[in-house]
């Protein structure tokens, strides 16, 4: 006799988002690191079978594990490790065994299987039903995409970097216009407000800096590491946090018992880059770039214990085309001019500037080591080790108005090293427990290129600015981090209902100096004026010690959560997940009191998060309303994501620890202009000359030293700071029409996606000047505002908006697969976020000036400077074996983004007030206009990675030649894959026209082959 497992409807909706079937083949808090089963065994008549033995092995690993169903016939198994393929077998007594085989599991999923055995008085052979390598389960409830090892492995990864992937899911864009930091932008919201985590460790960017998301430079982990990722945008779990955005969660490969592994090498170089964008020259300078690497895994002890080793290495280059800005274009300076201030830098200042650059090599290196332990049926336990250090060489001003000598650029680099341990354990059929522990430590290496003991030269030019020297702001710069998360979990599991428990700590020790113009900053006019030493502006920031690291901000909280969560079948179709997360922070670490600070504003400014807390309900419900179709609907609490650099301004911008002085041209009782020949010096250090640029001139020196120098704007929370956090809404369903209509274009598999998501921002932090106070009112572009004084000692506070950002988005998807190797998704989403403040910077003023508005201290929801109206994306790919058994692929990924939004300014914002500074970013909205209220050109590319499988030296090796086009639209016409917008901070003035990045829109060709093994 033959039989069919009832798993269909499971199957059918186990992908819970479109992007999930797109592969086909298919401050955060730890978050889930592995994948879980859970069924039900009934009779033909439909009544539980209790007592049924299940048994769960993976066929890659030898691992099995055994529970026996309730008296309703249910079962979990949980902390199944994503690597390899189960087996389910089901016994009882008096009943016909079945068993599913091949199944693959879904990272931080539950995947439902339901066994309907027969009735039996002789026992015959066991029905096999045999299942597809496919993704089966469910992710956390709410929005997300799920994408497996095919995708991984075959998707136009030009990057190497899982920012390649999860664009396929419209809701995610990734912001390509910034050379190769993509930052991942989930429903209109910044790449801060994401997390990210591999095997349970944070590698999100715990303090705040990088636009990529990351710590590091790059994505600090091998790819080839990597065995699946998703994406959760609002999972109504309450193990979930750190995050407002999305979740971005990754897992790593394990080893099984049979060795497997691997070995890549690609290359480019300028001749691969592309030549024209919309019929602009975009030749890049001389440049080779080779990444390769190796991975293995296989058994140390079979059956028991496994590795996973990964290495990468690249070995590239930066460019810059700053031979343009010399004598062309709208801004230039002519090469007698540059040459003319190299020889005064050279013989007055003893001092060689570099020259113009053109191309500075970089690196990036990462290793991950994981090694897997069976230790017995009911326990097992994981480490990862991962380590990356690599660094770039950019520029500090690279504005089309600014010309930097080589040495002025600077090395900005970063090494990690992480550790993660973890514990399963199955205590009974109803009880489970997990643990894990991880600790990161981070530190970076920031310095210029020509090195520290130099400051920083300006010259005007007339059009543009030239620089040499130390850049200002890498003059004493460094920042060190080290993390300690600790999680503990359990699951019970009784009747219908499954409950989870959990404690989660996490400490964050940073040491973070940041001191500019430390060597000195000076502004000359003219060439003349800086030949003749005559200076229009001396800056100079330090402790009165005059020893950098007295500045530094050394501090650190802990952060608590605890949580509990019923997981419950209400009908037999409808389950429901209720539960509630309390985070809560302490800290011993305080900002140095500022006594005059507390004297004009009557409170003190060494405020903390110690003793801060929210509490985060979450609910969902999921309602298989027919075997074809899946309803999901959930509300919940979030917080997470804001850049703990904002704390850490407030501990080291307190103009006690740290003190700025100015010597101005023409103020305070200094000529006009400043000679530098008639000053005296000190900090000159050993063996350089007593004289401007190697030391300090003393007029701002002492000042620095008496604690009373030109003092920049103290930084402090508001007493009455509370924890931001945002209120999800979803509704959403997954849908799987049966159109199996013979070898019709509609036949097989489809699955059809849908989601709408609502959220809510509440004690949304802003940045707000806390010294000034309203004097009167006037008119501005039509509009009335108020006027401002400012009667205190200048501050900038961290505070709560009385508005709460807000955001709706809709999106759909459908995917499908056919036998002749043909796949396709197609998905849609559409954005309306809005903010307050886009708070784009790391330092509170940037975070102030950077944007458009009337009133600077207005609180006025507006679109956010990183919505995306509108997003189509999708993938088409092929696979065939045209030569028997070695596959030739095609695999291309589209997307068409709206623009990027901007502000229409008036050119002229200093007109208007008496803190004037303070507006030299932004602008003043012209009349009738919106922050971000307009929206600048669309963008649509094409990539394609093409490959061919090749005989290896082994019958089961394969050999594999790849080629990857990154913006192939451009490649077959310059005016296409064109990407250009509103520069930084998204305001224009009428007529300025859009900024192009040439480097997303100019195309890009990797060759490369691979051995697999």
């Amino acid at each position: 006799m033959s039989k069919r497992l009832s798993i269909g409807a499971a199957f059918l909706l186990g992908t819970s988002t479109f992007a999930a079937t797109a592969l086909m083949p298919t401050l955060a808090q730890a978050q889930v690191t592995t994948s879980a089963i859970r069924g039900t065994v009934q009779s033909d008549s439909g009544a539980g079978v209790s007592n049924a033995l299940v048994r769960v092995t993976n066929n890659q690993t030898g691992f099995t594990r055994s529970v026996t169903t309730d008296s309703n016939g249910v079962f979990n198994v949980r902390n199944l490790s994503v690597t390899g393929t189960y087996n389910v077998e089901v016994t009882a007594a008096n009943f016909q065994g079945e068993r599913v085989e091949e199944i693959a599991l879904s990272l931080s999923g539950e995947s439902q299987l339901a066994f309907s055995l027969s009735e039996e008085t002789a026992i015959t052979d066991e029905i096999v039903v045999v299942a597809q390598r496919m993704v089966i389960a469910n992710l956390a409830v709410g929005p997300n995409a799920s994408f497996g090892i095919t995708t991984l492995e075959n998707a136009p990864s030009i990057n190497r970097n899982i920012t390649d992937v999860i664009r396929l899911d419209p809701r995610v864009y990734i912001d390509e216009s910034r050379g190769d930091i993509n930052s991942v932008q989930c429903v209109g919201q910044s790449s801060r407000f994401n997390s990210i985590t591999l095997d349970g460790i944070s590698m999100n960017d715990a303090f705040g800096l990088n636009a990529n998301g990351y710590p590091t430079e790059r994505m600090p982990f091998p790819f080839d590491a990597i065995e699946q990722v998703s994406v959760e945008i609002a999972p109504f779990d309450v193990k979930y946090g750190g995050f407002t955005a999305c979740n971005i969660n990754s897992v790593t490969k394990s080893g099984t018992n049979e060795f497997h592994g691997g070995g890549f090498i690609d290359y480019t170089n300028e001749g691969l880059r592309g030549g024209k964008v919309n019929g602009a020259d975009t030749s890049f300078n001389a440049f080779d770039e080779i990444r390769y690497g190796l991975n293995i895994r296989g058994p140390i002890i079979k059956d028991k214990l496994f590795f996973n080793v990964a290495y990468e290495k690249l070995e590239g280059a930066n460019t810059f085309n700053l031979q343009e800005t010399i004598g062309t274009g709208a801004f230039q300076v002519s090469q007698t001019d540059l040459d003319r201030i190299s020889a005064i830098s050279n013989s007055v200042y003893q001092y060689d500037p570099g020259t113009t650059p053109e191309s500075f090599d970089n690196a990036d290196e990462k290793i991950l080591v994981k090694i897997d332990w069976n230790i017995s049926e009911q326990h097992r336990a994981a480490f990862t080790y991962n380590y990356n250090d690599g660094f770039n060489t950019v520029r500090s001003d690279g504005d089309s108005d600014e010309f930097e000598f080589s040495n002025h650029l600077y090395n900005r680099g970063s090494r990690i090293h992480s550790f993660a341990g973890s514990l399963y354990s199955d205590w009974s059929d109803n009880f489970s427990t997990e643990f894990l522990a991880s600790y990161l430590d981070f530190k970076n290496d920031v310095r210029s290129v020509g090195g520290g003991d130099f400051g920083e030269i300006q010259i005007d030019t007339g059009d543009v600015t030239v620089y040499l020297g130390g850049d200002d702001s890498r003059q004493s710069n460094q920042l060190d981090y080290q993390k300690l998360d600790l999680v503990a979990r359990a699951n019970y599991d009784m009747g219908n209902h499954s409950f989870l428990f959990g404690a989660e700590r996490r400490d964050l020790d940073v040491f973070n100096l940041f001191v500019q113009h430390t060597e000195t900053e000076l502004r000359f006019t003219s060439i003349d004026n800086f030949e003749n030493g005559l200076v229009d502006r001396i800056y100079y920031n330090n402790a009165p010690t005059q020893n950098p690291d007295d500045a530094a901000a050394d501090w650190g909280y802990a952060q608590y959560s605890l949580y509990a969560q019923d997981e419950f079948q209400l009908l037999d179709n409808l389950s429901i997940i209720a539960g509630v997360r309390y985070d809560w922070y302490t800290t011993s670490d305080v900002p140095t009191e500022n006594p005059s600070f507390v004297a004009e504003y009557g409170f003190s400014n060494s405020q903390t998060l110690d003793g801060e807390d929210l509490i985060q309900p979450r609910l969902a419900a999921v309602w298989d309303a027919t075997p074809n179709l899946q309803v999901r609907a959930g509300v919940g609490r979030y917080s997470g994501g804001n850049p703990n650099v904002w704390l850490s301004n407030n501990y080291s911008a307190n103009n006690i620890d740290q003190v700025g002085a100015l010597a101005r041209a023409g103020r305070n009782g200094q000529p006009n202009p400043i000679d530098l020949f008639a000053q005296t010096y000190s900090g000159a250090e050993d063996g350089v000359p007593n004289f401007a640029g190697y030391a300090i001139p003393d007029v701002v020196y002492d000042a620095v030293a008496t604690g009373n120098g030109d003092n920049f704007e103290l930084n402090y929370l508001d007493p009455d700071f509370k924890i931001p956090s945002e209120w999800k809404y979803s509704i959403g369903a997954t849908f799987s029409p049966d159109f199996n209509t013979g070898e019709s274009l509609f036949g097989g598999l489809w699955t059809i996606q849908a989601d709408l998501l609502w959220s809510d921002g509440e004690d949304t932090a802003i940045v707000q000047r806390g010294d000034l106070v309203q004097t009167g009112a006037q008119t501005v572009n039509g509009v009335n505002v108020p006027v401002y004084s400012s009667p205190l000692q200048d501050t900038f506070v961290l505070t709560n908006s009385d508005v709460g950002n807000q955001a709706f988005v809709a999106s759909f998807g459908i995917s499908k697969e056919w036998d002749s190797g043909w796949a396709a998704t197609l998905g849609y989403a559409y954005s309306d976020a809005k903010d307050v403040q886009p708070m784009t910077s790391s330092v509170a003023f940037s975070n102030y000036v950077n944007r458009a508005y009337v009133d600077p201290q207005e609180q006025v929801l507006s679109t956010s400077n990183y919505n995306i109206k509108h997003r189509v994306s999708g993938s088409v790919s092929y696979s065939k074996d045209f030569w028997t058994d070695y596959d030739t692929s095609f695999f291309a990924f589209f997307q068409s983004s709206s623009g990027t939004p901007y502000s229409l300014v008036d050119g002229n914002p200093n007109a208007y007030y008496n803190f004037t500074p303070y507006l030299e970013s932004g602008g003043v909205l012209l009349p009738g206009e919106e922050r971000n209220g307009r929206t600048g050109p669309s963008w649509t590319k094409v990539d394609l990675k093409i490959s061919q499988e090749l005989p290896g030296l082994r019958a089961d090796d394969r050999a594999q030649i790849f080629m990857v086009i990154d913006n192939l639209t451009n490649l077959l016409n310059d005016e296409w894959g064109v990407l250009s917008g509103p520069s930084f901070p998204r305001a224009l003035t009428e007529g300025q026209p859009f900024s192009t990045s040439f480097d997303a829109s100019a195309y890009e060709i990797r060759f490369g082959a691979s051995y697999d093994f």
